[in-house]
């Protein structure tokens, strides 16, 4: 059996792992082989597990949950420790917005579907507003930055180094730090057949994410090089933002469910997915 990897820009681990020989060596001791199958939007990747273009994938905390959402049959494997200065929601230093309840009919650029709509949502659910009627999101794009920084949009949410940039650049706050609203972990998810017919794959798996994490937190400027060179940006941006992630695979535990959960119950509120999802349904059974 050839296991493909899910691989986008997206989930930094997935990104490092498919440039190293980590899931190849760690695959063979349990018999197989891997592949990497790289796309552009990690939303889609609960659809291509149940398509069979890949077997093992990683996202933020939003795509499982749309993903359950829509029927997929997708078991959680593991999760990155917290990420609290992965991203943030932007707003010009003169911006009239002192709360993200002042945000209240005006247009957010983040990211849809992705961590991004759990971080905004959840604000603005915690301020009393909702995400479907109070304010116009709208998918983010390279113009963004320049967006917000004319006056045309009231917020942007971003992340990494372009989190980096923006900040050092000045002229922009900070309206909600992610890690103050959600843990704003990377997630990774499978099939239920293969998360319960062969847990060695998936425990070769884990892991080799976990060499990957360990290699990418000791060598960063080396990471960051790497993803200049393919992604854009600076080095030193990269690195900077590569820095602040936790580099730490764990264990799927019952606070995360719960994180999961609120978030899911959230987005069934406001009608971002289409029915309920019970997260817990997403956990390998446990044989005896």
């Amino acid at each position: 059996m050839t296991v493909t990897i899910g691989v986008h820009h997206s989930n930094p681990s997935l990104y490092y792992l498919s440039r190293l020989d980590y899931a190849a060596e760690e695959l063979a001791t349990v018999g197989e082989t891997v592949a990497f199958h790289t796309y552009t939007n990690g939303v889609r990747t609960g659809e291509l597990l149940t398509e069979g273009v890949i077997d093992f994938g990683g996202t933020g905390s939003t795509p499982p949950v749309t993903a359950q959402a829509a029927g997929h049959d997708i078991v959680y494997t593991a999760v990155s420790a917290p990420r609290p200065d992965h991203g943030a929601l932007l707003v010009t230093e003169d911006s009239p917005a002192r709360t993200v309840a002042d945000l209240k009919g005006g247009t957010v650029h983040l990211a849809i579907g992705s961590w991004q709509t759990h971080l905004v949502a959840k604000a603005l659910d915690g301020a009393g507003l909702s995400y479907a009627t109070d304010i116009t999101p709208e998918r983010s794009g390279e113009d963004s930055e320049k967006l917000l920084r004319a006056g045309e949009i009231a917020a942007w949410v971003a992340q990494g180094p372009q989190l980096v940039a923006a900040r050092r650049a000045g002229g922009v706050r900070v309206l909600a730090a992610t890690g103050d609203v959600i843990t704003d972990r990377s997630v990774f998810f499978t099939r239920r057949e293969l998360a319960q017919d062969r847990p060695e794959v998936v425990a070769a798996l884990t892991r080799a994410l976990r060499r990957a994490d360990a290699w990418a937190a000791a060598h960063p400027r080396e990471a960051a090089r790497i993803a200049a060179g393919e992604q854009g940006g600076t080095a030193d941006d990269w690195e900077t933002a590569l820095r602040a992630l936790p580099w730490d695979i764990e264990d799927v535990s019952e606070a995360f469910l719960a994180e999961q959960q609120e978030a899911a119950d959230i987005f069934a509120r406001i009608g971002f997915i289409e029915r309920p999802v019970t997260v817990a349904d997403a956990v390998a059974a446990r044989t005896a």
